[in-house]
């Protein structure tokens, strides 16, 4: 120990920060992250996060694999679509009947065979692509009743009754088999037979299709709930308060330069919106009532303003303070979890 400190003479403090700097040479970098943990340096959570990188554990891309499979399906299905709309006339209505009937089937026979029997609580896929073949069977088959249609005009004037239908059938085979891609395409179908409806009756009137389009939020906002408390698939009533309140509040924000009234509800639910988000933790209900709350107030304000610069700076300064509210607010909520 002499020898090796002797060139540090009687000097405490340097043979301290020497006696460091060897030990800190020997310290792995799990061990260095552990050091700063106990010292507070970063939070638990902090080295919970780091820790799996450093040690090279195996992470999870579980989220990167749905989405390219999601994406996958979708992009098959607007090829199949392009493909037939291309070179239907060379292919004939019966090859391309045959072609889309035998995807569909097996796409349903792999459905049917590996689904788990029926539960009204929470069902677990029986792997990872069941969710998108079963998708892929209602985007098939909502292909091949618009093929049909269009070549064959079997329902002509009341062809919206398609649109009935299929949100029908997508509803039965969301709660089947406990898929909410399905039913998130279930309720958009209906949305659009609620919009074929109005528009058959009032033309292109802006007004009827707004009304409509809250109406229909309301409707399945409630359904929504009636079936969750009847203990029946509870996990869903997320996905139907999701595309309630994008229904609604886009049809209020397109009222706000309009009728007086639909700013006041857009104030009132945007209100609501954050409180509910905050209340029960829901922080894209937070966002849902900032962002639209947001904008439906800036259309309004701005609606008199015709110097470019001034709308520019106040788009800068209070989208700024916007995002600022959402960090913040994100934060919070993560804390008290």
């Amino acid at each position: 120990m002499k020898g090796e400190w002797g060139h540090l003479g009687t000097n405490p403090a340097a043979a301290w920060y020497h006696a460091e700097t060897q030990n800190a040479g020997a310290m792995t970098p799990l061990q260095h992250l552990q050091k700063w943990a106990q010292s507070g340096s970063i939070s638990s959570a902090q080295f919970d996060t780091i820790a799996p990188v450093v040690r090279k554990d195996r992470f999870s891309v579980f989220v990167e694999l749905n989405a390219l499979l999601y994406l996958g399906v979708i992009s098959f299905v607007a090829g199949l679509g392009w493909t037939i709309q291309t070179y239907f006339a060379h292919l004939g209505d019966a090859a391309v009947l045959t072609g889309l009937t035998v995807l569909l089937a097996g796409s349903l026979y792999y459905t049917f065979s590996q689904a788990s029997a029926f539960s009204p609580g929470q069902v677990e896929s029986p792997n990872m692509v069941f969710d998108y073949v079963l998708y892929l069977a209602c985007l098939v088959f909502a292909a091949e009743i618009a093929y049909i249609e269009s070549r064959f005009n079997l329902l002509q004037e009341r062809r919206d009754y398609y649109l009935l239908f299929s949100a029908v059938l997508y509803f039965i085979s969301a709660y089947r088999f406990d898929n909410r891609f399905v039913l998130s395409l279930a309720l958009s179908t209906l949305a659009g037979w609620f919009g074929v409806k109005v528009s058959a009756f009032h033309a292109i009137a802006t007004e009827p299709l707004r009304i409509a389009a809250v109406a229909y939020g309301i409707l399945i906002a409630g359904a929504g709930f009636l079936i969750s408390i009847r203990d029946i698939k509870k996990h869903f009533l997320d996905t139907y308060l999701h595309v309630a309140a994008n229904v609604v509040f886009i049809a209020f924000v397109s009222g706000v330069l309009e009728q007086w009234f639909y700013s006041v509800g857009l104030i009132v639910l945007a209100i609501v919106s954050i409180y509910a988000g905050v209340h029960f933790r829901r922080f894209a209900f937070v966002v849902y009532g900032t962002v639209y709350g947001y904008i439906g107030m800036s259309s309004r304000l701005l609606h008199q303003v015709s110097d470019t610069t001034t709308t520019l700076l106040y788009l800068i300064v209070s989208g700024t303070a916007v995002i600022v509210l959402l960090v913040t607010l994100a934060r919070r909520l993560r804390k008290e979890e």
